[in-house]
């Protein structure tokens, strides 16, 4: 048994002594977005930092902790914020709480993050359903020796995001009366920003929105077999396309402010892929 594969393990063990609930989505909440996690109908909370060998979220405004409830009678384990790359972890351990999810008994990943937006068409403060992602500017998570016991040596990536859920979302957002636009992510590495001129090559390369989580996330639970979805909210235009400096609290700021909309459609969708 593989060490990563032995430290999966026993977080399993160690949150299974917590609670034996068994969620059906895996939903990891972003920058902004945490206080989703406090609207539901609360079964279990589980601190990263009790869990053995457990990465811990660092950055400010993720309470770090699994939350365990309903979201419209569908079970689902909530990140109350996700682990990223850049506070210094190996990319195993980022992915780490992702497969504990799988483990759990989670069948679909829903993921949403805060990114700037790339696309010239975007308005800051826009919802944008990720269609596809590019992650070659960050290591594989499944670099190492393959655990057989989670999926295949090399995984098919050709469709990433589920296109089933992508039409519950385009449905959800339909219904609600809620503007979606669609299009490619790009995760970079972070903490710092991006240049003018990477921004300029990414644009090249057909990404809409970047931003430095999401995409191994992704890549972990398809390595799993689970079922991927995801959300941006656009909570700024990426560097060279505005005059403003980037900063954390702008991105907080628009998170808030369209936060209404993001948690209406998240809900709508779960209920929907719950179904």
């Amino acid at each position: 048994m593989s060490e990563v594969y032995e430290k999966l393990k026993t977080a399993l063990s160690y949150v299974r002594g917590k609670t034996g609930f068994v969620p059906e989505v895996a939903l990891v909440l972003g920058s902004g977005l945490g206080a989703l996690a406090d609207e539901i109908d609360v079964e279990a909370t589980v601190r990263y930092s009790e869990i053995p060998g457990f990465p811990v979220s660092t950055v400010a405004g993720h309470e770090g902790r699994f939350v365990f409830g309903n979201i419209e009678n569908v079970p689902v384990v909530i990140m109350q914020g996700r682990v990223h790359y850049y506070e210094g972890y190996d990319v195993r351990d980022v992915v780490m709480p992702i497969r504990l999810m799988g483990l759990l008994g989670a069948k679909t990943l829903f993921l949403t993050n805060a990114a700037g937006g790339i696309n010239k068409s975007f308005a800051q403060g826009a919802l944008m359903m990720i269609t596809d992602h590019i992650s070659s500017l960050v290591p594989s998570p499944l670099i190492g020796g393959n655990i057989d016991e989670l999926g295949l040596r090399f995984p098919d990536m050709s469709e990433i995001y589920t296109k089933k859920l992508r039409d519950i979302i385009r449905e959800s957002a339909k219904e609600l009366s809620i503007a979606l636009c669609e299009g490619v992510y790009i995760q970079t590495t972070g903490p710092n920003y991006e240049t003018p001129a990477e921004i300029r090559a990414y644009e090249t390369l057909g990404a809409d929105a970047v931003g430095m989580s999401t995409a191994i996330e992704a890549m972990a639970a398809r390595h799993m077999g689970l079922s991927v979805c995801g959300i941006s909210c656009i909570t700024n235009m990426a560097a060279g396309l505005s005059l403003v400096p980037l900063t954390h609290e702008e991105v907080k700021e628009t998170a808030d402010r369209v936060g209404a909309d993001f948690k209406r459609l998240v809900k709508r969708s779960i209920a929907a892929i719950g179904r």
